[in-house]
């Protein structure tokens, strides 16, 4: 019986067991090895680690975690998990079965795209989901909002700090732009393109630009898209977590979830998706764990 269980070897995952480790306590981290951000160059906005690449962290926080004996790391996929009236049972990959008191899950999420040509192929060096991560990179060069319904101007605003060569393209989905929102939005150099997208063209690196389905094209060094719902990790759904209509764990203080026992940091969570904000839902969720672990051996 470990004291506590994390799955997924991101930053919430791995700073988590950091957090643990220096508690002195028994940690199972197992991590299937398909990182969310493994298309991404590098990791922008982390105190110190700016721009370094998503693997040479991950490395690293592993040799950090080698000094900590109490803490075991496999490379294995956590395949079920269920509630017992200790704690939590998990069944692995290989067949074996691990029990801890508590849980981390800190699986991140599996990003869902439109489905638009190009779109995937340019996914991580073109195509984006947070301005904040990779706006300066593609800072004053022609960029794309794809955006719909009640996200739309707001997304398509967020990108003119970035730049003023802004488009913003519904793909022909539902969207009502009021008179005062379009004079807001070309009062900030934002073209609005109502038609639908037919593919992302560029040159194998880089896109460079929109074609849409009535021939028009834009110019486009970077596509930014609106929040999208994303799937959930099977574990939080198995295990009865709520979840909002984005596919998101609204966790509460401490990462805690309506599940006792169990905590949900990183990308799945509510907060928003930067490597150093799950790193620091990974602390937290340690924190909490620990303090209930301790609170439960002293009753």
């Amino acid at each position: 019986m470990h004291d506590v269980i994390i799955v997924g070897g991101g930053p919430a995952g791995l700073n988590a067991a950091l957090i643990l480790g220096r508690c002195r306590r028994d940690v199972l981290l197992c991590d299937a090895g398909t990182p969310r951000n493994a298309v991404t160059a590098r990791t922008w906005g982390v105190f110190t680690r700016d721009g370094t690449p998503p693997l040479v962290l991950r490395a690293k926080a592993e040799a950090d975690l080698a000094r900590y004996d109490t803490v075991v790391r496999r490379e294995v996929e956590v395949v079920s998990a269920q509630r017992r009236d200790d704690g939590f049972t998990v069944t692995l990959s290989d067949g074996t079965e691990a029990q801890a008191r508590k849980l981390i899950l800190a699986t991140g999420l599996h990003q869902a795209l439109p489905d638009v040509d190009g779109f995937e192929a340019y996914w991580g060096h073109g195509v984006h989901s947070c301005p904040y991560c990779d706006g300066y990179e593609n800072r004053d060069r022609p960029l794309v909002a794809y955006a719909y319904g009640a996200a739309a101007k707001g997304m398509a605003l967020e990108l003119t700090v970035w730049s003023r060569d802004v488009t913003l393209c519904t793909d022909a989905k539902t969207t009502a732009f009021s008179p005062r929102d379009r004079e807001q939005l070309e009062g900030m150099n934002v073209t609005i393109v109502e038609t639908a997208i037919r593919r992302l063209e560029g040159d194998g690196e880089q896109p460079n630009r929109i074609v849409f389905v009535d021939g028009g094209t834009r110019p486009c060094h970077a596509v930014f898209l609106m929040p999208m719902p994303c799937d959930p990790s099977r574990l939080i759904t198995q295990l009865g977590c709520d979840l909002t209509q984005t596919g998101i764990v609204p966790t509460g203080a401490y990462e805690t979830t309506n599940v006792p026992g169990l905590f949900v940091a990183g990308d799945a969570s509510r907060r928003v998706q930067f490597a150093v904000v799950a790193a620091a839902e990974g602390a937290m969720a340690a924190f909490a764990a620990n303090t209930e672990l301790l609170r439960a051996d002293v009753a």
